[in-house]
């Protein structure tokens, strides 16, 4: 600009007068610039120049550029707000957003005032949000367990008893519905808590009152037969032990018991004297081998003269085969014919380890009866296997004894008064 500022002072000074020259070189100069300028102006059609001015003296002028306008735009239209209604009391004025608006002209801006945090401070309306402060959690401990079960089953219980008492209120409810039907209400009684009876203890009688009960219970048409049942130790259950022997009874079981006897000679008359009721020798033998005679009777007793005799009908006789450890082999044939009709056998039931045997009849007198226990219990008491010792003779080896008569209940004795039965048989024998 420096430089054509020089040059455009040079030619006003010599070549053109001071008006018109400087006017015409500023105007040669400048319209090569405008038309670079509108070269790069946004227009696509350019504006029709004016037409050449003509001097006086008919030379063509060259005609000058036309100015410049501006450019408006028009103002964009402004988005109708929805109206604004009244806040409630209750709530707080809130601050102004500080979202973007459009642009808005003097005119149309409403009167507004800004809020700052010292407003927002002393405002009164605004509620007091209080800190909220949640409890840190921990591990329970046992005892909280503990008082949580103990809450759980109140709970449960409160619940069942509500669950009652709508039964309740629903039976009742019922019942006054049924009750409304008919002509003239009955009055219900109250109800009453009726208490369960307990069981009544076990009660072990004495040897005698035991007695006494079972001669006073037995009120059948025939004559019972008094029995006994002891219940052995546990241990005798499941062990092949058996407890064979004979119990004399010094009344007698009031049961005919059907003798034989092999002997011949003296012996064979004194066992028909003391009561034998089959008496014999060589025939006796084949005939029960032979099947001629029946094997009807309850005791076999023969002498030592006959046992290898009687090895053959081991098969027939069984359990009434004579031994010596029975005591059915013996040369006194009319002390032991004597003694069988009065004797017991003793048998133990492998399963329930419980001895059951009839010791009398309800017709005997309760002393005879008496007497037949004590006998029973020292047979039974000699029977012991000799490896259960104990301190007692009854601990470990009888655990309870029960008398009764066929049709008539049972009874627990004492085992310190049948204790004292045996003793008392025990020393009549040896007297």
């Amino acid at each position: 600009m420096a430089a054509l500022e020089l040059l455009l002072s040079q030619a006003r000074r010599h070549c053109f007068t001071k008006t018109n020259s400087y006017k015409q070189l500023s105007l040669r100069l400048r319209s090569p610039l405008l038309g670079f300028h509108r070269s790069l102006c946004s227009s696509s059609s350019p504006e029709p120049s004016p037409p050449a001015e003509t001097r006086p003296d008919k030379s063509p002028r060259r005609s000058q550029p036309p100015p410049v306008q501006a450019v408006s735009y028009p103002v964009k239209p402004k988005e109708p707000s929805p109206p604004q209604e009244d806040p409630p009391q209750s709530s707080p004025p809130q601050p102004p957003s500080r979202a973007r608006e459009p642009r808005r002209s003097d005119s149309d801006k409403p009167e507004t005032r800004s809020w700052t945090r010292e407003d927002i401070r002393y405002v009164k309306d605004i509620p007091k949000v209080s800190p909220v402060s949640y409890p840190s959690r921990v591990a329970p401990l046992p005892e909280d367990r503990a008082a949580e079960a103990e809450e759980e089953g109140k709970e449960e219980v409160r619940v069942e008893n509500l669950e009652k008492e709508r039964k309740r209120i629903e039976a009742d409810t019922r019942r006054r519905i049924r009750w409304d039907f008919r002509a003239e209400e009955e009055k219900v009684p109250f109800p009453t808590l009726i208490k369960q009876v307990s069981k009544k203890e076990k009660v072990i009688y004495d040897l005698q009152e035991a007695v006494r009960l079972i001669k006073a219970n037995a009120k059948s048409s025939f004559n019972e037969t008094v029995e006994i049942h002891v219940n052995l130790a546990a241990e005798l259950r499941r062990t092949d032990l058996k407890l064979d022997g004979m119990a004399s009874l010094p009344h007698g079981t009031g049961k005919a018991v059907k003798i034989a006897v092999f002997a011949e000679g003296s012996a064979a008359d004194e066992a028909r004297a003391a009561g034998a009721d089959i008496v014999g020798s060589v025939e006796l033998i084949e005939g029960i081998k032979n099947g001629s005679v029946k094997v009807d009777f309850d005791i076999c007793i023969t002498t030592h003269q006959f046992v290898q005799r009687l090895q053959k009908l081991g098969n027939v006789l069984r359990s009434r085969m004579p031994s010596t450890k029975a005591g059915t082999v013996t040369d006194n044939v009319a002390k032991t014919v004597k003694e069988a009709k009065r004797v017991v056998k003793i048998n133990k039931k492998d399963k329930a380890a419980v001895v059951h045997a009839g010791i009398g009849k309800v017709s005997f007198t309760e002393e005879a009866l008496c007497e037949n226990v004590g006998a029973f219990v020292n047979a039974l008491l000699l029977a012991k296997p000799a490896g259960l010792k104990k301190s007692s003779k009854y601990a470990g080896y009888v655990n309870s004894v029960h008398l009764c008569s066929t049709m008539g209940p049972g009874f627990p004795v004492s085992i310190q008064s049948l204790s004292l039965a045996a003793d008392r048989y025990h020393k009549l024998q040896l007297n």
